[in-house]
């Protein structure tokens, strides 16, 4: 049995990776053939392309990269009709995802998506994507299925892969002996380059107001360590920032504070009931067009699925020095933890790789 997996971006290669080791436990001797990253590879799965080349953020950045994105489409559909899986897999990344899917239909591929796209806050029209060219389609947002039956779309709700990879955990011993009786800040400015660029350093600049705490820079695995450094020697804090690769659950294990960049982590930091700043700015032209598309109240993953702005939200010009001090010292530590909770229970099962795996063989048994 044959599979191709895409995942353009960190979040989709973590949850791929368990994806990709379900697939293998109950399917021995599967070939898969994956877009990812270090973990999908690790997870048994060959790589074809790092997410790393692949992952552009804001609307200007896609149009600077658009030639690429051109190649990157051509390459896979190439790859596609010479490996022939026996289903094709998408997680997420849907600018990319979605033009395959309808792609891929069209050629007779069986394809499933796991991690929905996020249709219910910009561009809803692309439902009609999912319904032509998708098989089965997986959601991890509790929300997410009652969106998609207005357009007789019938998801399956897996629960969200972040409580698998919480539930097997094991904090790295080296960073949790270095960071032992401090009290950790913990930096999360994202995991592409644009996004680190200009969201560390308004976060550098706040840690002189909060002297009691260690701050310490979660660094990505798919940044160069020099990136950080350069920032953080610009702005002169080489002797009071710690920075510890690849170890983010490790860091938020220890953590009593966290500013986060929006996105995947905001959730990753509230299973741990860290208190937090949501954090986010970008190309302001990008800014600009996504406030004129995007339909959400909210831009972290915490306040959407609680439906009420729980956790501090700094978007763009509202982002600063100034706005993250008054933000952090206005947060309500006890209020903040017990919602977390909630937030838990909202996301349950625990499971998500094994009910998506197994959905997906089970379809092909049936058919085959």
């Amino acid at each position: 049995m044959k599979f191709y997996i895409i995942a353009g971006e960190a979040s989709g290669d973590l949850h791929g990776s368990y994806l990709v080791r379900q697939l293998l436990k109950q399917a021995p001797g599967a070939e898969i053939k994956a877009w990812g990253g270090d973990l999908i590879q690790q997870a048994g799965a060959q790589l074809v392309r790092h997410y790393r080349d692949l992952a552009f953020m804001g609307f200007i950045e896609v149009v600077q990269n658009i030639r690429t994105i051109f190649r990157n489409l051509k390459e896979c559909k190439k790859d596609l009709e010479t490996f022939r899986p026996d289903a094709l897999i998408l997680i997420d990344y849907p600018g990319f995802n979605l033009r395959i899917a309808e792609w891929a239909k069209g050629k007779g591929f069986r394809v499933f998506y796991f991690i929905s796209p996020q249709l219910w806050a910009w561009k809803p029209g692309r439902v009609k994507i999912i319904q032509s060219s998708v098989e089965q389609l997986y959601t991890i947002l509790p929300f997410e299925n009652e969106f998609y039956k207005k357009y007789q779309v019938y998801p399956e709700y897996v629960g969200h892969p972040l409580l698998e990879n919480l539930k097997q955990f094991k904090a790295d011993p080296s960073t949790i002996a270095s960071l032992a009786g401090k009290k950790v800040l913990a930096l999360l400015p994202g995991s592409r380059k644009q996004e680190i660029t200009r969201i560390l350093p308004i976060l550098l600049q706040a840690c002189a107001s909060f002297p009691e705490y260690i701050p310490v820079v979660a660094a990505a695995p798919s940044q160069p360590l020099s990136l950080y450094q350069e920032i953080i020697k610009l702005y002169g804090a080489e002797e009071k920032i710690v920075i510890v690769e690849n170890q983010t659950y490790s860091i938020l294990s220890l953590a009593s504070l966290a500013w986060v960049s929006s996105g995947t982590a905001t959730l990753e930091t509230a299973l741990f009931k860290v208190p937090q700043v949501v954090c986010y700015t970008g190309n302001p032209i990008s800014y600009w067009i996504a406030r004129r598309l995007i339909r959400v109240k909210y831009i972290s993953l915490v306040n959407l699925i609680l439906d009420f702005p729980l956790v501090p939200e700094l978007i763009q010009h509202g982002f600063t020095k100034d706005s993250l001090i008054q933000a952090t010292r206005k947060l309500n530590m006890a209020d903040i933890q017990e919602a977390y909770q909630k937030l838990h229970e909202f996301l349950k099962p625990e499971d998500a790789s094994v009910r998506v795996a197994s959905s997906i063989l089970n379809k092909l048994k049936i058919s085959s």
